[in-house]
């Protein structure tokens, strides 16, 4: 009995093997390609490209954490040698209080995170090449009554945010060196609404504090949102 279960679960295992080794040359047919797979026919190697970018400087802790997570994404198997292209983000992030109890506190705190990104070519006279903008939701359980473990919630998830947006960065630039084809980019055309903000105390008799409208055009002071300080 246990030999034949034995060799029922070793005709398993290599059945599964074989099947992960032909899904590569089944898709192949089918027209599917690696992203970051060799490029045959003499063009360029997407992995290859993506060491060439240099990774700009991103202001404060949330910034740099970021640019860690593109480097690393970018480098791959490393080393990386950035002398080709240089790469601007611009990272952003905003919180909401969700869940509102009687007492005006809240037992949940979603943060929105957005990235606006451009490559530029390294030369004395920097050309665009392409550009693109990116977001990613992500949140943590509020705990007021342990204060570390409140700080904790909130580092682990802009550590999580700050890697999702360096791996949707990174799949946007490497889908253009595959494809050419520009990602879509956040239009900023449209007029912006401002409401005034009954929170905040004027600093002259001539006009009240006002406040911008959020990305969905409701002014933060309606849902809970609050721009954070990225410097935790």
């Amino acid at each position: 009995m246990t030999r034949t279960r034995s060799l029922f679960a070793l005709c398993k295992a290599t059945l599964a093997t074989t099947a992960l080794m032909a899904a590569p040359l089944l898709l192949s047919g089918c027209g599917f390609k690696p992203l970051y797979g060799e490029e045959k026919g003499g063009g360029a190697e997407v992995s290859t490209e993506l060491k060439d970018i240099y990774v700009a400087n991103i202001p404060e802790r949330f910034g740099q954490q970021v640019r860690l997570a593109l480097q690393a994404q970018m480098a791959s198997d490393g080393p990386e040698d950035p002398h080709k292209y240089k790469l601007l983000v611009h990272p952003s992030v905003s919180a909401e209080s969700i869940d509102i109890h009687g007492d005006n506190t809240t037992g949940r705190t979603r943060m929105l995170a957005t990235a606006h990104w451009q490559l530029m070519t390294i030369e004395a006279t920097p050309q665009l090449v392409t550009q693109g903008d990116t977001q990613t939701l992500d949140g943590y359980t509020s705990t007021y009554e342990q204060y570390f473990a409140q700080t904790m919630n909130m580092e682990s998830t802009m550590g999580r945010i700050a890697q999702t947006l360096g791996e949707q960065v990174t799949q946007q630039v490497a889908t253009w060196f595959r494809t050419h084809a520009h990602p879509a980019t956040i239009s900023d055309d449209r007029p912006k609404a401002y409401y005034p903000s009954p929170n905040v105390i004027p600093e002259s008799e001539k006009g009240a504090p006002m406040e911008q409208e959020g990305a969905d055009a409701i002014p933060d002071m309606a849902t809970g949102r609050a721009p954070i300080d990225t410097n935790f």
